[in-house]
C-alpha cells in the first residue's frame, strides 16, 4: 500500500490526506462522504482537485480532518488532495495552480480587541 500524503489546512482546520490507488471511496474520520457532509456544495470543494486532474475513479481518499467547522474542513481537505496528488505526479502542478487549489488560504479569524464586543463591532451607542 503505498499512500501519498498531503496536508491541508484553513482557518482552524487541519487534515491529513492520504491517497491509495484504488476506486475513487472519499473516507473522512472513518465516515462515507456523504455521512460527514450534509451540503452538496461542500462534498463538491472537496472533489475538485480529483475532477481538475481526472483521477476522481483511480484514488481511494482517507481523511483525518480537526479543528473548524465544515467549510473550514471542506477546504483543508480540497488542499491536502491537492497537495497529495503532487505527490502522485508532479506534471499535476500547473493545473492545480491555475485552479488555485495548491494556495493555503490565509484568512483567518481576527481577534477580539479590548472596549469592543468582538474584533469590530462597538458596544450599542445610546444618546441618553
Amino acid at each position: 500500500m503505498a499512500a501519498n500524503y498531503g496536508t491541508g489546512r484553513r482557518k482552524k482546520s487541519i487534515a491529513r490526506v492520504y491517497l491509495i490507488p484504488g476506486t475513487g471511496k472519499i473516507t473522512i474520520n472513518k465516515r462515507d462522504i456523504d455521512d460527514y457532509f450534509g451540503l452538496e456544495t461542500l462534498k463538491t470543494i472537496v472533489r475538485q482537485p480529483l475532477e481538475a486532474t481526472g483521477t476522481t475513479g483511480s484514488f481511494d481518499v482517507k481523511v483525518n480532518v480537526h479543528g473548524g467547522g465544515y467549510t473550514g474542513q471542506a477546504g483543508a481537505i480540497r488542499h491536502g488532495i491537492a497537495r497529495a496528488l503532487l505527490t502522485v505526479n508532479p506534471e499535476n502542478r500547473p493545473v492545480l495552480k491555475k485552479a488555485g487549489y495548491l494556495t493555503r488560504d490565509p484568512r483567518m479569524k481576527e481577534r477580539k480587541k479590548y472596549g469592543l464586543k468582538k474584533a469590530r463591532r462597538a458596544p450599542q451607542f445610546s444618546k441618553r
